[in-house]
């Protein structure tokens, strides 16, 4: 099965033409500790069984610097594709936006919310202020990553559904919604935001650890959001290295998880819909099961 890796993050060794400077002035734990290089990464891929990957900037190490992602992918094109973190609250994000994708290099953008290096929280994603942004990432069809935490920016996130329709959003690591509390719940909670057309999950370590735990339970979290959303809905990232376990356990981990899906369905998470997301990766052959 040609396997593309949604979400994946890479920290380069040469801190001369890649210095570091991490949104807050902190830099995460695993970028200091288990730094995955765009080399280390192509060979992890091989040694894994995985054809293409999506380079998330690692905003814990360069911010708003996308320098990275971007050198990475332009070298690699036929195996990555870059997202680079970006301000919306920028005065010239409208403008911003468009140098840095098309021809700018990359195939989309990600606003990096909440965390423990964000130095200032809150669900600034859907000020006023941001508008121009949305709208301009709905002209260009640039699909927009959102990190951030279903809750108490729900509201927010479906403030920016509603009064921008056309732009395509994926919700990071699914909002971070409390499976171990409730899978039904929780599947219930997110199986409602399928109203919105556009909006997309990336299905990551972060769920499928807890969906594991949930054994049979797990069951009432899938099945809702499957059934909401469709699996051409649904992408599966990685984490990688930003997750303890290696690119094989992590691949691992979902097929498990997975396992009982029907093949259509898989094929679309585990490929599908982030050649679809990112058509410059549908332009290389997908490798025939």
């Amino acid at each position: 099965m040609h396997v593309v890796d949604a979400h994946c993050h890479i920290v380069s060794d040469d801190l001369t033409a890649y210095p570091r400077a991490p949104i807050g002035g902190k830099q995460s734990e695993w970028a200091e500790s288990r730094p995955v290089t765009a080399d280390g990464l192509a060979t992890l891929m091989d040694e894994t069984g995985i054809r293409q990957a999506v380079l998330v900037q690692a905003t814990t190490a360069y911010g708003y610097d996308n320098s990275y992602v971007l050198d990475s992918a332009k070298q690699r094109a036929d195996r990555f594709v870059a997202v680079g973190t970006f301000d919306p609250l920028r005065p010239d994000a409208a403008s911003a936006l468009e140098a840095a994708t098309g021809d700018g290099g990359l195939a989309g953008v990600r606003l990096f919310t909440s965390g423990s290096t964000v130095p200032v929280q809150g669900e600034w994603f859907a000020a006023p202020q941001t508008h121009p942004f949305w709208e301009k990432a709905t002209e260009l069809d640039v699909p927009v990553c959102l990190q951030m935490r279903l809750g108490p920016a729900t509201k927010q996130l479906e403030e920016v559904l509603e009064r921008f329709p056309g732009v395509r959003v994926l919700l990071d690591h699914i909002g971070y919604p409390d499976i171990a509390a409730s899978p039904s719940g929780a599947g219930s909670e997110v199986a409602e935001l399928a109203r919105h057309a556009n909006l997309y999950l990336k299905l990551t370590h972060r769920n499928l650890e807890r969906l594991q735990d949930a054994g049979k339970e797990a069951a009432g979290f899938l099945e809702p959001v499957l059934e909401a959303f469709g699996a051409r809905r649904i992408a599966w990232g990685s984490n990688c290295p930003a997750a303890e376990q290696s690119l094989p356990e992590l691949l691992r981990l979902a097929e498990e998880v997975l396992a009982d899906l029907p093949d259509s369905d898989r094929q679309e998470i585990f490929s599908g819909t982030a050649r679809r997301l990112y058509p410059s990766m549908a332009q290389i052959p997908a490798l025939e099961n």
